[in-house]
């Protein structure tokens, strides 16, 4: 990871999130530079986190294992298992947010890690504040995301319908006409129930940015796109013809009931 010098060297303190998410918050730290870790350890302490390092992914596995980590942020270029492969063994093993950390300003690296299901991602060199906004702006939504409402968790069958699946709001379970869970990310569940709550009505991607909490003018909103296009992979039988979640063209998408 790089970070520019302005805030890195700084001794003064910041004054704390109003929320202090990170006040429960327990982040792991991958990457094979050593002065990095240093520097991204030391600013995230000094702002409340619980921090945990790794060099690699012989390291991240042992630290993560038996803990309860809520965000991974992932060095994409490092030796031998490089971010990408990481950020794969992440989303099979562990329900966890992902911050990919790329040189990089390339199209190509960016949809590589939102398609393996990053939550998002940064380009270095960056300021250590704007690590800071994505790591909490992570953090709230997958807070948000896991957690059930008291009305919710009343009912004795809280499920919303989507095509041919059924969305367990109480477990945010993904479940199919055999009452099979289909794996799916906080994230991709948020994204499902967001188009099983407003049923035939189109949604722009704006709409969908803003309700899945990412927020209107992100600097890469086709991250909707590439979501999208994973859980279509997951519900629909033919992904280049769906029928549940529909394209309409220009606009955004549509759930279609029929």
């Amino acid at each position: 990871m790089s970070y520019t010098t302005a805030d890195s060297v700084s001794n003064k303190t910041e004054p704390p999130s109003e929320m202090d998410i990170e006040n429960s918050s327990t982040v792991l730290v991958v990457d094979d530079d050593e002065n990095q870790r240093w520097l991204v350890r030391t600013y995230m302490q000094k702002h409340g986190f619980n921090v945990l390092t790794a060099d690699g992914g012989t390291t991240m596995r042992e630290q993560i294992t038996g803990r309860k980590v809520d965000i991974v942020l992932l060095d994409v270029s490092m030796p031998g298992e490089d971010g990408f492969t990481l950020a794969r063994y992440l989303r099979e093993h562990h329900d966890v947010g992902i911050i990919m950390l790329t040189a990089s300003g390339d199209l190509i690296d960016r949809v590589l890690g939102l398609e393996i299901g990053a939550d998002d991602y940064v380009t270095k060199p960056f300021e250590p504040r704007e690590l800071m906004a994505r790591v909490k702006a992570v953090l709230r939504r997958t807070a948000a995301s896991s957690s059930v409402s008291a009305a919710d968790a009343d009912l004795p069958d809280n499920r919303l319908p989507l095509g041919k699946y059924q969305l367990d709001l109480n477990t945010r379970d993904v479940k199919d006409d055999n009452d099979n869970i289909v794996p799916v990310t906080s994230m991709e569940f948020d994204l499902l129930r967001i188009f099983a709550e407003n049923p035939d009505r189109v949604l722009t991607r704006d709409n969908l940015l803003s309700m899945t909490n990412k927020g209107a003018g992100d600097p890469f909103d086709r991250s909707i796109d590439i979501r999208i296009g994973r859980v279509r992979k997951k519900i629909e039988n033919d992904p280049s013809d769906p029928t549940i979640i529909k394209t309409v063209r220009g606009v955004g998408y549509l759930y279609s009931r029929q």
